[in-house]
């Protein structure tokens, strides 16, 4: 019998913890790869509590429950979490550490799933909660997945080569820099858990997760540059099996744990801290390993693109940004009716991109965000939320696509006219030119190698603090080639608060996004988003490598909510010039109207 409320999946969990005699468990949201999209099957908390967020966990004990989420979801979670089952609690201020030694008694044992979360994460709850007498206690089987009797299988897509055109590299070539940098730590072998960069390194890609072109896999790197890559069998299609060649052996993801604990024994072994999960480092000690937490070297290697790819992720951006250019034209014309909602945006965007040929999949959830609802950063639209886009309002969208050429990730807030005409307030142009005088300073930065993304965040912040405002979330992620939309180890945030990635240096061939934004609750937000590519700069007279950015993405910006009288003349100078380059990017891929509408929207400031 299927259990249609969130209460009885509560209620049916505590009877199974009770069987098991324990007293509470963890409910992440992750997979065994600590991917940030997972699939449906490893959608256990939105199954519990119907949270449909992106980041969050929830515990339940067996007479307390609690939902934890950051301040991007704090108005979502009520919407979407019944408070009589799960109570609010907000991170970082709320430690699950602190809830747990609130609502548990000396003796309770408290389970979490190990291939769900990381060693440094049960260590530090543990440290937390062992004072108290709580013990902390591995799960054998996901308690969730005992009482889903409806549980979705985990995708049976089949894999697919990314071919060496698009990869800029063989996958032979890779495997040996990971041989030799195995080598040169004294190391024999290397897991390889994240799905990303599995694709990366063997040069596949899959359909197997929402969003993200990757195959449900791991592999494990020998210091010969052998591979072994674990995987369902029928994922392996005639083609990949001849593209990855003999020095890859094919071996079913059901014996990657019991490969661990069995053929290891007296060798040295490398997991990654953020991605190997607890169950890896338990086989590798069951079965007599030496491993050692060190970070993947393929992460950094995928980061720093190579010619090929920077050449595809143009390609891409171009290919992209006449969609969505052709997308802002309609809504301009259409939106003024009233007849525009945000769900309706969304599909008229997504229809767009696809005409445009080549689209796999939307790259994250679009952001299709009216009104106040654009003050929530990551507002997610459902049929629940949807509200028609107020004529008279700034709408913002945030979206992108997966091509085999490259990922995109754009963000475009635009004033949505009246039909008798309508001007935007005088704050909301302030804002606006704020945020675009922040966006120019990140584009036009030049800094020395050695530089990390922590040390250029404030220059797109430096222009709202002068007007005492902010926003919180961070100023650039990296984006991946036909991979993850948020790809580390670069970050462009402010420095500690948990922000990963904000002292990695940045490298030339790294790629980030530059949003700075502003969110007034409950009334509007704006973000204004490209793509930036990292590239040398030539200094006359330098005393030292220095760097920059090359814009990647080409769409209007909406000059209706500018104040010129902030922009100085330099200022001018880029927005003119950015504008000019956008119609010599789009104009041969548009006609008739579309292409009339680029070009009043790109003419001289």
């Amino acid at each position: 019998m299927l259990m249609q409320t969130h209460e009885a999946r509560l209620k049916a969990l505590r009877e199974e913890l009770k069987r098991r005699g324990l007293t509470g468990f963890i409910v992440p949201i992750s997979d065994e790869h600590m991917s940030e999209y997972v699939g449906d099957y490893a959608q256990r908390l939105q199954w519990l509590t119907g949270f449909g967020g992106s980041a969050g966990f929830a515990a339940v004990t067996l007479t307390d429950a609690a939902i934890f989420v950051d301040g991007r979801y704090t108005v979502q979670v009520r919407d979407q979490v019944d408070e009589k089952l799960f109570a609010y609690r907000s991170i970082p201020g709320d430690s699950l550490g602190d809830w747990l030694t609130e609502v548990c008694e000396d003796g309770a044992k408290i389970a979490y799933d190990p291939w769900l979360h990381t060693w440094a994460w049960v260590e530090a709850l543990e440290e937390k909660v062992e004072p108290a007498g709580i013990a902390m206690v591995p799960a054998k089987g996901n308690p969730i997945d005992a009482v889903w009797s409806d549980q979705p299988a985990p995708s049976d897509a089949a894999a697919m080569v990314h071919t060496e055109e698009l990869a800029g590299r063989p996958s032979a070539e890779k495997r040996a820099e990971i041989a030799d940098w195995l080598g040169e730590n004294r190391l024999d072998a290397l897991v390889v858990p994240a799905l990303d960069s599995v694709a990366w390194l063997l040069n596949i890609r899959g359909a197997d997760v929402s969003h993200t072109p990757v195959a449900l896999s791991y592999a494990i790197v020998h210091q010969d540059g052998r591979a072994e890559l674990f995987i369902e069998p029928g994922k392996i299609t005639p083609d990949v099996a001849k593209h990855l060649g003999n020095a890859v052996t094919v071996r079913d993801r059901s014996e990657f744990e019991t490969a661990l604990a069995g053929e290891f024994a007296g060798k040295k072994v490398s997991v990654d801290p953020d991605f190997g999960v607890v169950g890896i480092a338990q086989a590798l000690r069951s079965g007599g390993a030496q491993f050692s937490f060190r970070r993947d070297p393929t992460i950094l290697a995928k980061a720093i693109k190579n010619p090929a790819e920077i050449a595809g992720h143009r390609d891409a951006q171009a290919r992209d940004g006449a969609a969505v250019s052709r997308f802002l034209r309609w809504l301009e014309e259409t939106a003024p009716s009233g007849t525009v909602d945000e769900l309706s945006a969304a599909a008229k965007l997504l229809e767009f991109r696809k005409a445009h040929g080549d689209l796999r999949d939307t790259s994250f959830d679009t952001i299709s965000a009216a009104a106040g609802h654009a003050a929530l950063p990551h507002y997610r639209v459902d049929e629940d939320s949807n509200i028609t886009i107020p004529p008279g309002s700034i709408y913002l969208v945030d979206s992108g696509g997966q091509y085999p050429a490259g990922t995109t990730d754009i963000t475009r807030t635009v004033w949505i006219d009246t039909q008798e005409g309508a001007e935007p307030s005088a704050e909301m142009k302030d804002r606006y030119t704020r945020v675009l005088k922040g966006h120019i300073q990140i584009d036009r930065a030049v800094f020395p190698q050695g530089t990390c993304g922590g040390q250029i965040d404030a220059f797109a912040r430096q222009y709202l603090w002068e007007a005492g405002v902010d926003y919180a979330h961070g100023t650039g992620h990296g984006v991946g080639s036909f991979l993850g939309v948020h790809e580390g180890p670069q970050r462009i945030a402010k420095p500690g608060g948990g922000q990963a990635g904000t002292a990695q240096e940045l490298h030339a061939g790294m790629i980030c996004s530059n949003e700075p934004g502003y969110y007034k609750p409950e009334c509007y937000g704006i973000r204004i988003e490209n793509l930036v590519l990292t590239v040398e700069r030539e200094i006359a007279g330098s005393e030292g490598r220095y760097l920059g950015f090359d814009c990647l993405t080409f769409v209007p910006i909406d000059r209706r909510l500018i104040d010129k009288a902030l922009l100085t003349q330099g200022e001018i100078d880029w927005l003119d010039d950015y504008h000019t380059r956008v119609r010599d990017i789009l104009m041969p891929q548009l006609e008739g109207e579309d292409r009339a509408w680029v070009e009043r929207q790109t003419a001289p400031l």
